[in-house]
């Protein structure tokens, strides 16, 4: 079974759950999005580097206590599993990667391990599956297309599911020139139809939508 393990919860249903260590960040990493980092603690190139080698993730969760630098951060407690998809270190003791973000989950507890790194064991949030885009949002879809060209495929990697609520509302979401806070809001929700509901309320006033 690999990192996962399945406990009880109170209804009776099996609860995926994981033990990572945790990257707490002043940014929140979204399902499918392409975090570029750069990571020069030891504490997280030792934990860049066992990740790599079995091939592990490890989760990003946005700082509600602290800095990324220095004392061990209090994250917030939902976060995004993160896999390294690239990597290179052209300078001794600084790697840059680029993290792809995987399935959400909620923090049930945490320790602060060796050297200061944070560790947890999360429980992976429920994947509601695809959710058809409704046609009353689709008026979003052309200022995306519009982000996707600038940003391009190293940013905005393929499929494009253009068609799918969930994609359409992660990808616009993480662009927005709003607050972290209100991004990790958004992150938390699990009704994709609640978030473009948001998402378009946000552009129609500002006037960003045709």
């Amino acid at each position: 079974m690999g990192w996962f393990d399945f406990i009880r919860s109170p209804s009776g249903n099996a609860v995926e759950t994981l033990r990572i260590p945790l990257f707490p960040l002043s940014t929140v990493l979204f399902p499918g999005s392409m975090l570029p980092l750069k990571i020069f603690e030891q504490r997280y190139l030792d934990m860049a580097a066992a990740c790599m080698k079995i091939n592990s993730p490890f989760g990003i969760c946005l700082i509600e206590k602290g800095s990324e630098v220095g004392a061990t951060a209090v994250p917030h407690p939902i976060g995004t599993l993160a896999t390294i998809s690239t990597w290179e270190m052209e300078q001794l003791g600084i790697l840059m990667i680029t993290a792809q973000g995987g399935r959400r989950f909620r923090i049930i507890e945490s320790t602060v391990g060796a050297g200061g790194l944070l560790e947890a064991s999360v429980e992976l949030l429920a994947e509601t599956g695809p959710t058809p885009l409704p046609p009353e949002r689709e008026r979003l879809v052309p200022l995306l297309r519009r982000i996707v060209g600038d940003l391009g495929k190293e940013r905005m990697p393929e499929p494009h599911r253009y068609d799918e609520a969930e994609w359409v509302g992660y990808r616009i979401t993480e662009v927005l020139p709003i607050q972290n806070l209100a991004k990790q809001k958004l992150l938390e929700l699990d009704d994709p139809i609640a978030r473009l509901e948001i998402l378009e309320k946000y552009l129609t006033q500002r006037r960003l939508l045709g």
